[in-house]
């Protein structure tokens, strides 16, 4: 790839134009688990890899026809043909997985089989009795949530945010997308990496799919299991070293249980530049739980105080969307339900184009009533819809299986590059 072909990372907004996007099609690695080791994976279930990959096309179907995709196995391959980066990468993964001992034997194996291993993982070679005794089949686990590409890096502005994962499982995520974002090979970027600034503190986590950018100067982040406030002050520190002039942090907490409030993208997402998909019972309701505004000016935090809610503080900063209630305003039940199926986790591909599951049909019902037409992936991807023409329109793929894994598309997709969006 030419310096010409190079894409540059640009993303200042959740709902412009998406032009580039980062996904990973989810592999052996997914069926790499039994029942037993489900927990352990962050999973709720195990998955049909068959069902879900034909789900995942309809993803990918419809992003090939309105994006330039790039696929991580594919950047990761070649990434490892060049040896310097190959060992880099190797003996990281090799020191934070404590397996010194397979780094030759990898170092042997050709770029496309090594990109293999490194995500579905590698089996035990057992030449000790500790390794016969141990209850484990792998010596580097599989990589079953990596089809969430979301989490384990961000593009805020022109730099990629390499994650902090909250899970040792999800670790070497993190250090894959540090050797492709930092390779130089594929993007021009800068690169930040929350492992190194912190000094691999425990206490510093921080998860793609806490963080939305709403606007150049507005970080919209949320506090729960997978972002601490630790690495929310670490992030802001680095937000504080770009650009100039009056910027802002809008921090939600969010409840430890049950799992589906893991991020919060689960319970807000921006469908429009006046219109956001909202959890209810959490973004509008009374809760415990506080939205706290960071002031930044001229590189430094100026002012933290609370804040009545997202919605309002979004409105006082001059963005005033319009919620649109996940599973509908009617039923609790209905609400709790699809809120738990990801039914608030959307990805837009183009202002008021969004992208969600079929199964919650409450909360597609709601949408339609808020001015968006309900169209199904595989009529984008046999061109009997006309994206591009269209105006407001939610693009729907099925979802039986991909939500066991715990996310909706926006949880799939890592967005690269978005073109500006401008607010009413």
């Amino acid at each position: 790839m030419t310096q010409d072909q190079k894409c540059t990372l640009n993303i200042q907004s959740e709902t412009g134009k998406l032009e580039a996007v980062l996904l990973h099609y989810p592999g052996a690695e997914v069926e790499n688990m039994t029942p037993r080791h489900a927990q352990r994976a962050l999973y709720s279930d195990i998955l049909n890899l068959s069902i879900a990959r034909k789900e995942y096309d309809q993803l990918l179907g419809v992003l090939q026809k309105t994006s330039r995709v790039y696929e991580v196995s594919s950047l990761l391959t070649g990434v490892l043909e060049k040896e310097d980066l190959k060992e880099r990468l190797l003996r990281k993964i090799c020191e934070a997985e404590y397996v010194p001992g397979y780094l030759d034997f990898l170092m042997e194996q050709p770029a496309p089989l090594l990109s293999k291993i490194l995500i579905e993982g590698l089996p035990l070679q057992v030449n000790t009795l500790t390794d016969f005794l141990r209850e484990e089949y792998y010596a580097l686990k599989p990589l079953y949530n990596f089809y969430f590409t979301r989490d384990s890096a961000a593009v805020i502005g022109n730099h990629a945010l390499i994650c902090k994962m909250a899970n040792n499982v999800r670790l070497r995520e993190s250090l894959i997308m540090e050797a492709i974002f930092g390779s130089g090979l594929y993007f021009h970027t800068g690169v930040t990496n929350t492992y190194d600034l912190s000094d691999n503190n425990p206490q510093v986590k921080i998860e793609g799919g806490d963080i939305l950018v709403i606007r150049e100067d507005i970080l919209l982040i949320g506090n729960g299991t997978r972002t601490t406030t630790q690495g929310i002050d670490l992030l802001v520190q680095e937000f504080c070293k770009t650009g100039a002039g009056k910027k802002h942090v809008i921090v939600q907490q969010l409840p430890e249980s049950p799992e589906s409030f893991i991020h919060l993208d689960m319970v807000f997402t921006m469908l429009d530049t006046d219109k956001a998909m909202i959890y209810k019972p959490l973004i509008m309701s009374s809760s415990p739980y506080q939205t706290v505004h960071m002031q930044i000016e001229n590189g430094k935090v100026t002012r933290i105080s609370s804040a009545s809610g997202i919605l309002n503080l979004l409105r006082k900063l001059g963005i005033d969307p319009e919620p649109v209630i996940c599973g509908g305003k009617a039923d609790d039940w209905d609400q709790e339900r699809e809120q738990w199926h990801s039914g608030a986790n959307f990805l837009a591909l183009a202002p008021g184009k969004v992208l969600s599951y079929a199964r919650n049909i409450h909360t597609l019902e709601e949408l339609n009533k808020n001015g968006f037409e309900i169209v199904t992936a595989n009529e984008v991807i046999r061109d009997q819809f006309d994206i591009h023409a269209a105006g407001k329109c939610v693009i729907t793929i099925e979802g039986s299986e991909l939500p066991r894994g715990g996310g909706g598309p926006r949880c799939m997709t890592m967005p690269l590059r978005r073109e500006i969006t401008v607010y009413p």
